[in-house]
């Protein structure tokens, strides 16, 4: 119903934009990923251990600098982003969705509960895929599993492959169902 509601500069211009927004994302998000195992095959210094001695505003956190430190902020809101998507859309944490003006107290604590373990899990996660080395004012890297290579080097395969493979899914029938529908065959 929002999209036949939108207007045609919405339709035509707002969300293909926001599309090519998110397609973006994914991208590099995927691509700083791979060079990060690339990283942990070649350098055992790309492990997502803690930061001795650096202070804040004397070493840079990015080898872009400034841009790159921006890009880290905005991927690392992404995957805030699309991780609570991903949690709300999945089978099992449907029903946990608020309704408006109609939620249980008891739905209300297990939201509070499912976004507070979700964020405390996002530095974790952000350091463990090597898309920041920024520790976040807690000591992440004491964690003694972010020091075994095999469990670091599978995550990142797995966060890669899985993320290449639900992108491939998505545009592959997006475009397969746009030419079934421009050719007519939908009928």
């Amino acid at each position: 119903e929002l999209r036949h509601q939108a207007s045609p500069w919405q339709r035509n211009l707002g969300y293909p934009l926001a599309m090519l927004g998110l397609l973006a994302l994914t991208g590099i998000s995927v691509l700083i990923v791979c060079f990060h195992v690339l990283e942990l095959l070649l350098d055992d210094a790309a492990m997502p251990r803690g930061i001795q001695d650096a202070c804040l505003g004397q070493v840079s956190f990015s080898i872009f600098g400034s841009f790159g430190a921006a890009l880290q902020v905005v991927l690392i809101f992404y995957l805030m982003v699309s991780s609570v998507v991903g949690f709300y859309s999945s089978p099992l944490f449907t029903r946990l969705l608020p309704e408006r003006q109609d939620t249980p107290l008891t739905k209300i604590i297990g939201n509070c509960v499912s976004l507070l373990v979700l964020s405390s899990a996002l530095p974790v996660f952000s350091r463990t895929l090597g898309i920041t080395r920024f520790d976040l004012l807690g000591d992440f890297g004491r964690f003694n599993w972010l020091g075994n290579f095999y469990i670091v080097f599978l995550y990142n395969m797995g966060f890669a492959g899985l993320t290449t493979l639900c992108l491939v899914k998505r545009v592959s029938w997006a475009v397969q169902a746009e030419l079934i529908r421009a050719f007519g065959e939908d009928r």
